[in-house]
């Protein structure tokens, strides 16, 4: 392993310093080996570590080439470890998600358009007054993912993203367990909704601190 490593961090500093660009093909095993003073086994395990993770996209009879390094392929390595979580560290990833959620709504309340905003009230209107509470978790999935995706930082989308996982089934459990839980979260979407519509970003920022916090607060009174 310590030999895969060296091989790694190697790769990884050739792509760091710019030797290596986006979109770039990787020189022959055999030179490459040699230009890094490394056994084409060691960077054979290398490449394929890094193309688990997004950095390589190998191609059978074509070559081997650093992806786009584009930050929603390289976070796809997150999603996959995060559905490994326990139950007991959901209330770690909805923190998390009380952290980043409402900074990335915040953001999108001054650069959202206004046709998203449509877009989203449309998506409410919808679900009606008394949807399901599958139907009500994947409308949020999806009034959140459209919000984030408007706050102009992949980054923060991609990050959400990969942690909306562990957090869904905790919003379907409050949805058939607390009697008022549609309609709090109905009400939440709209005010959150408003903010935005409103361009404040304080408004939409507390909003959406509420509205996650209500979903932590509910889980920690029933773990």
């Amino acid at each position: 392993m310590a030999v895969t490593d060296e091989a790694i961090e190697k790769i990884k500093g050739m792509i760091v310093s710019g030797a290596l660009r986006p979109g770039d093909r990787l020189p022959k095993e055999s030179e490459l080996a040699a230009e890094l003073g490394l056994s084409r086994n060691s960077l054979r395990e290398a490449v394929r570590a890094l193309s688990l993770i997004r950095i390589l996209d190998v191609r059978q009879g074509d070559g081997t080439y650093v992806t786009s390094l584009d930050p929603q392929l390289l976070l796809e390595a997150l999603s996959f470890v995060v559905d490994f979580h326990r139950d007991d560290t959901v209330l770690e990833f909805l923190a998390v998600r009380r952290i980043l959620e409402p900074a990335a709504t915040a953001m999108a309340a001054t650069r959202i358009a206004e046709a998203q905003l449509d877009v989203l009230g449309s998506q409410l209107d919808a679900l009606g007054a008394q949807p399901s509470v599958e139907e009500l978790v994947a409308s949020d999935l999806e009034f959140h993912r459209g919000i984030v995706q408007s706050s102009g930082n992949s980054v923060l989308c991609s990050l959400l993203d990969g942690l909306s996982g562990p957090t869904t089934r905790a919003r379907v459990w409050r949805g058939l367990t607390q009697e008022d839980a549609v309609s709090r979260t109905l009400h939440e979407h709209r005010a959150i909704l408003s903010a935005l519509r409103d361009r404040d970003t304080e408004a939409a920022r507390s909003w959406a601190t509420v509205h996650v916090a209500s979903v932590e607060q509910w889980l920690r009174s029933t773990l």
